[in-house]
């Protein structure tokens, strides 16, 4: 299933040279890091006491999402702690060395197929990753441009999240791309201002999102 606003009229054709990819969620699954999460936060509330359960967790997750809130460990603990400062404090310190070094990067199935027809047909691919040396490994580094001078009108923005992808990219002028994944999947927009252009769920989706964009 694929949902998206009517964004391409005779104005836009050809408009987009370059995608730019908020590499997790779309490129990156992610399932791994919301497990190993999900899992530290859990043991580090017991550390403290706190029994918490599966489903606790997962409300306290659908909770942060609903909530837009921007450091989603946090609001996670600050439910599950019921807001007590010196005990969200303890269990986010121990939170953090648990997985401070962890790297579970994932490559989504078929996303390097996509992301190699798209270079090949000329596209500049873009990404917003801190650490680029999980790209290194993963061995798509080099299908990414670290640096481009493609305006922002003429980029498409790909990301899981609303208030960190979808916002700032409408906000800079590109066009955008929900990527329904994880822990997002269920976030939604509040105002026609936080309405992705297109949303997608799968791989196949985002080739023909992007190809409406571009062709």
């Amino acid at each position: 299933m694929r949902e998206h606003r009517e964004v391409a009229g005779s104005d836009a054709l050809n408009r987009y040279r370059a995608v730019i990819f908020d590499i997790g969620g779309a490129v990156d699954l992610e399932f791994a890091w919301e497990i190993a999460l999900d899992g530290a936060i859990a043991s580090a509330c017991g550390m403290e006491g706190i029994r918490v359960d599966p489903a606790m967790v997962e409300e306290a997750s659908e909770q942060a999402v609903a909530a837009f809130a921007p450091d989603v460990a946090h609001h996670m603990i600050e439910t599950l702690c019921g807001g007590e400062p010196v005990t969200v404090a303890r269990v986010m310190r121990r939170v953090e060395a648990m997985t401070g070094q962890l790297d579970a990067f994932q490559l989504r199935p078929g996303i390097e197929d996509l992301l190699k027809r798209l270079k090949g047909q000329g596209l500049v691919l873009g990404a917003r990753e801190r650490r680029w040396e999980r790209l290194e490994r993963a061995g798509i580094a080099d299908l990414f441009t670290r640096d481009h001078d493609v305006p922002p009108a003429e980029c498409i923005l790909v990301g899981d999240r609303i208030d960190a992808d979808i916002v700032p990219a409408k906000a800079a002028g590109m066009a955008t791309i929900q990527f329904r994944s994880g822990r997002w999947r269920r976030q939604r927009p509040r105002s026609e201002a936080e309405m992705p252009d297109a949303v997608v769920t799968d791989v196949a989706e985002l080739e023909a999102a992007i190809a409406a964009f571009v062709d």
